[in-house]
């Protein structure tokens, strides 16, 4: 028994050297080599072990020539590895504490980065879901990345981060309008129709210039039709008419509800890094 718990023991101490290996391997380490394993490990795609290093190194070195840009490098990596909550807080903290840091722009673009990633992958999700909790979960994460897009076009319009920041804000401005298009469809399909409208209304007020305008009109027609106001719906096709005088919507003999395919578009893979 004497034998076997001390095997035990062994054992143990076997897990913790090994959870701990890394750490133990950097004493004496300079900021210089934190920060060089750190831009190693993440050119090798290593992201937890280029946290691990800008932690410690942060814990050893809170001031110091590496120390600023480390406190930027480490949000990015939070993000890589999907560590979201991790990677805003991050860039929120780096733009408190270096308001006027050349690469302060980087930080705001990083922030929209990590709202465009869980946006990208829920958008068109609404149908699993009730219509309201998905809206308000996707809206935010997507407003919350334009408005920090809309931060690094305004304040740093000659930075290289603008052109693709005005790029995605174009992208999240017509994925939320489908968005909402894909809600009112929903709200239509269960014979919701002032829901339904109301949806529609929204987008034709708030993203006039986006192809949703089209199918905003459609359904709010069709909803109109179902629900026995003539008037309201054949002055809705008029308007849909002038706008878009070829529509699918104009053609009775269509479905009016059908849904168009979309195109994917995902800027995921084209992420500028400083």
């Amino acid at each position: 028994m004497r034998s076997l718990a001390a095997l035990v023991l062994v054992f143990a101490g076997l897990v913790l050297a090994g959870g701990c290996g890394t750490i133990n391997s950097t004493k004496g380490w300079t900021q210089q080599e934190f920060y060089q394993s750190a831009q190693q490990a993440m050119e090798n795609e290593d992201y937890k072990k280029a946290i691990e290093y800008y932690e410690t190194m942060e814990a050893r070195y809170p001031y110091g020539r590496y120390a600023e840009q480390a406190q930027l490098e480490i949000a990015y990596a939070y993000y890589k590895n999907d560590d979201v909550a991790l990677a805003m807080e991050a860039a929120d903290r780096f733009i408190r504490l270096h308001p006027t840091h050349p690469h302060v722009a980087y930080a705001y673009y990083l922030k929209g980065l990590v709202n465009v990633r869980p946006q990208e992958s829920k958008i068109g999700s609404l149908l699993r879901l009730s219509a309201k909790s998905a809206t308000e979960r996707d809206a935010k994460a997507a407003q919350q990345a334009y408005a920090a897009f809309r931060e690094v076009v305004e304040r740093f319009p000659n930075s290289q981060y603008a052109r693709d920041a005005a790029v995605r804000m174009s992208y999240l401005h017509n994925s939320l309008a489908n968005h909402e298009i894909e809600v009112a469809r929903f709200y239509l399909d269960r014979q919701a129709y002032v829901a339904a409208v109301n949806r529609c209304k929204y987008v034709l007020e708030n993203y006039q210039r986006t192809p949703a305008v089209e199918d905003a009109l459609g359904i709010q027609a069709e909803a109109y039709r179902q629900m026995g106001l003539t008037n309201l719906a054949q002055d809705t096709l008029r308007v849909l008419s002038m706008n878009f005088p070829t529509s699918e919507y104009l053609n009775p003999s269509k479905d009016k509800k059908k849904k168009k395919k979309k195109k994917k578009t995902s800027k995921e893979d084209e992420i500028i890094r400083y």
